[in-house]
């Protein structure tokens, strides 16, 4: 049954595209997430343009729509990244790995970093889409739940096996197959994204923090707890802690972890929900522990030796950007190539070095180690199999029960 999706944004989900600009994801760089620099927030004038923007019902699943392709004799590929989230030469102006595609291959890749937020970047390539036309990209990169939208849609193309053997036998089992593009049939992973717990272990003084339940239930902690404004995050991390599987719940399993929470605005527990803007609040030990993501924990714990994270018995929230190629594409075997490419372990291990997300290579760890030993042994950029094992993702939702969920989430941390 084809899921609808709404004409308009709901104003829950605009609350959550705001929050996300001021701090959450769109705030984020992707080397550095301690950096001022943040990527390139749209104006709220943008966001009014973009909430009448429509979306249409949902088309066809099986496949998008291909063009001609002139890999052949075009030897290019245009590539759409978000800020910072490839590695940089010490000069700041080039592109290593990129640069040596392009000696091995001769394809030249036209690598723009046009993706701050993942709604702005889908108003910005909807009305080609829509209208079947090229958007002159041939590789976006999407988090996960828009590219299954895309997806459902029949707005991006059915890769060849063919052209990515790496990605085929490299990609690691953790991200082999979402319940929105089993077995990859439509995209591959770029990096993974995990949520963990951090704390300060000088504001802790001495207590333990290892699940949610002691961000919400211990009493020496009052006030000093942050949970995240991502909703897929937060909830996702306190339904695993009530034991239910962030990839099955329930409206009802949703309704009692919102409440679960709501006790601990009430009671004053929770000090505020927060995008990145935790680093500080973590570092000077305002907060004794909160939710974070693991890219800012790499850097958190390289600058200061009182922060660290655990992860919970209950396991771990990860989420993916993706890899895809949109419809109407000219140059998908180049597209191809290009994906397949960073699935060659020693060309993931350069990335990796340097953006510091969780690499979703198989087999990077070893080529890791010749680049940056503490990178390597660093679960956070390659986890280990206990690890992997305790991944759990946030299942696709419909249209309205994103509407509906975020309108929830929205009224629980005031937004």
């Amino acid at each position: 049954m084809e899921q609808y999706e709404p004409d308009r944004l709901s104003p829950a989900q605009m609350a959550a595209i705001r929050r996300s600009y001021r701090n959450g994801r769109a705030a984020l760089t992707r080397r550095s997430l301690l950096r001022a620099s943040a990527g390139g927030a749209l104006t709220l004038g943008g966001l009014g343009a973009l909430s009448a923007c429509g979306i249409p019902a949902a088309g066809k699943t099986e496949g998008g729509t291909s063009a001609e392709d002139h890999s052949a004799k075009e030897k290019t590929v245009s590539f759409s990244n978000w800020t910072e989230y490839m590695d940089v030469d010490d000069s700041g102006r080039h592109h290593p790995t990129l640069e040596a595609f392009t000696e091995r291959t001769g394809i030249k890749v036209k690598y723009t970093e046009d993706i701050n937020d993942n709604n702005e970047f889908f108003g910005k390539i909807k009305p080609q889409l829509s209208a079947g036309q090229d958007t002159g990209r041939d590789i976006i990169v999407l988090t996960d739940w828009l590219a299954a939208r895309l997806i459902r849609l029949g707005w991006v193309q059915k890769l060849d096996p063919s052209n990515l053997p790496h990605a085929y036998s490299n990609l690691s089992p953790q991200f082999r197959n979402p319940d929105w593009d089993p077995g990859r049939a439509y995209s591959y992973p770029w990096q993974g994204i995990s949520t963990v717990i951090a704390y300060n272990k000088k504001a802790l003084d001495g207590t333990e923090v290892k699940s949610v339940s002691d961000l919400l239930d211990n009493p020496r902690l009052k006030g000093r707890v942050g949970f995240l404004t991502e909703m897929r995050d937060t909830m996702g991390m306190t339904l695993l802690d009530m034991g239910k599987d962030p990839a099955r719940f329930t409206d009802d399993d949703f309704d009692a972890a919102v409440a679960r929470l709501q006790k601990g605005v009430d009671k004053g527990q929770i000090r505020r929900f927060t995008g990145n803007d935790y680093t500080s609040d973590l570092t000077k030990g305002d907060l004794a522990a909160c939710l974070a993501w693991a890219g800012d924990v790499v850097q958190l714990k390289a600058d200061s030796p009182d922060v660290d994270f655990v992860i919970p018995d209950s396991g771990y929230l990860t989420s993916s950007d993706n890899m895809c190629v949109p419809n109407k594409a000219r140059h998908k075997t180049n597209a191809e190539r290009l994906m397949d490419y960073y699935y060659e372990p020693p060309v993931a291990a350069q990335l990796a070095a340097y953006i510091n997300y969780v690499c979703p290579v198989d087999g990077v760890k070893t080529e890791l180690a010749k680049i940056d030993e503490d990178a390597a042994s660093n679960p956070l950029i390659v986890p280990d199999k206990a690890m992997q094992a305790k991944s759990h993702a946030f299942r696709s939702l419909s249209a309205e029960e994103e509407t509906a969920y975020e309108t929830k989430f929205a009224k629980l941390t005031g937004a």
